[in-house]
């Protein structure tokens, strides 16, 4: 189908890294004088030299290593899996969810939150959409914005090869880095890798977060950054479903499968999305997008019917419906299951007439002030990112290189930047794949 796949050269999206010892691994401080790319190779004297090494070849990777190729660039991609950008196949159900109508800083989650602004400026939702338009690629607006495409997340893939193809950008696959080294005198680094060792001039780190480790996910990109003394800010899953204790899962046992448009909160912030019940708790894109938010120990906050009011609306049945049973008007808003458990719940059930005020107030706050505890998150095994990474404090918000590391740089999910559920996470890795490709 491409060239690029031919003879085992293709894209992976993230970076394994198995390190010799820790020894070996002390980058080295390099001057911040400049070099021309003539001074590299004959410092180097060896065949595999790049101007241009990208760690993964993810949404990120593919797109700085097409910027930076635009501009004459000569590019190795590199990736340890044995396919070209797996999390862009399976993502958006295999359709991609590729970016979003609506892209604001205000929906990203970062210890500096100014930080995204800059590259989200430069390279816009609607530069991309543009590109895929290009491409002839043919995409619907699910809701809220969030465009997908209408036949597979295959032809996102296929584009950035496509583009990978035109600008000459090369891509080895199966390839694991054991081994980076800073040279002296701003000529670039040294790469040992379990095939043969490559020499570059800038690299760049874009390996991800430890979101999905089937798909090939690890910590390498953190460790890199590490040895390079940057900080990282504390990890966990996000956009993951939560999970609840045996006592509640036991009561809710009839209501896996059920699903509900709720708005549920959490620390200041409130979404307004489905809410599906799990085996092993809740999901749905609303619990996805709360748990990025949420923290152990913290209650998140559920209103059952967010487009009422629900005190009114218990009022004017209770006034007009008298003789109608408390789970028969539950049951025009809720499934049989859901209704059967509020009722439950609640401890009682009646004629509207007969409840008094005080027990109607309960059945008010219980739609919608519904208080729950979680105990923990599923885990990065369904993670769709990875909340945390990189502290953006020591990188360059217009060029992603390392304020401690000349010519190294950061970009994609690895940093401290998470955006919400929708394709904020894929706008932001494009965005910041470009402004790095666009110095590198």
């Amino acid at each position: 189908m491409h060239d690029l796949v031919k003879n085992g050269m293709v894209t992976l999206p993230v970076m394994s890294l198995f390190f010799a010892s820790s020894g070996a691994l002390q980058g080295r401080a390099i001057s911040h004088a400049s070099t021309d790319f003539s001074r590299f190779k004959q410092y180097i004297g060896m065949n595999q030299e790049y101007q241009v090494i990208i760690l993964g070849a993810g949404a990120a990777g593919l797109m700085c290593s097409i910027t930076a190729a635009k501009r004459g660039r000569k590019v190795l991609v590199i990736d340890h899996a044995n396919k070209v950008g797996k999390k862009i196949l399976m993502s958006g159900g295999g359709r991609c969810n590729f970016t979003n109508y609506s892209i604001e800083p205000d929906n990203y989650l970062a210890s500096n939150p100014h930080f995204c602004k800059s590259a989200l400026s430069r390279y816009s939702q609607w530069q991309f959409i543009e590109l895929v338009e290009q491409y002839g690629i043919e995409y619907y607006d699910k809701g809220l914005g969030q465009l997908f495409c209408k036949n597979s997340s295959k032809q996102i893939r296929d584009l950035l090869i496509n583009e990978c193809q035109k600008y000459g950008v090369k891509i080895q696959l199966k390839t694991s880095v054991e081994n980076i080294l800073a040279l002296a005198g701003s000529c670039g680094f040294k790469l040992k890798t379990n095939l043969e060792e490559y020499h570059c001039q800038s690299l760049v780190i874009a390996t991800g977060g430890l979101s999905i480790p089937t798909m090939g996910a690890t910590g390498f990109g953190y460790k890199i950054a590490q040895q390079f003394d940057h900080q990282i800010i504390p990890t966990n899953p996000a956009l993951t479903p939560l999970t609840f204790d045996k006592k509640w899962l036991a009561k809710t046992k009839d209501l896996p499968g059920n699903a509900i448009d709720i708005q549920v909160s959490c620390n200041g912030q409130s979404f307004n999305e489905a809410m599906l019940f799990t085996h092993k708790g809740l999901s749905g894109p609303a619990i996805l997008q709360i748990s990025s938010y949420w923290k152990p120990g913290q209650p998140i906050v559920i209103n059952l019917l967010p487009a009422l009011d629900v005190a009114d609306w218990l009022q004017e049945n209770k006034q007009s419906r008298g003789e109608i049973q408390l789970k028969t008007l539950l049951s025009s808003k809720f499934s049989q299951a859901i209704a059967n458990y509020l009722v439950t719940l609640l401890g009682f059930n009646g004629k509207l007439k007969q409840i008094e005020t005080n027990d109607l107030n309960k059945v008010e706050k219980q739609l919608s002030q519904w208080t729950l505890y979680p105990i923990g998150y599923e885990g990065y095994r369904v993670a769709e990112v990875t909340r945390g990474g990189i502290d953006t404090n020591d990188i360059s918000s217009k060029t992603f290189e390392s304020t401690k590391q000349k010519n190294l740089y950061f970009i994609g999910e690895v940093l401290d930047v998470t955006g919400h559920l929708g394709g904020y996470n894929f706008q932001w890795a494009w965005a910041s794949g470009r402004a790095a490709g666009s110095f590198v």
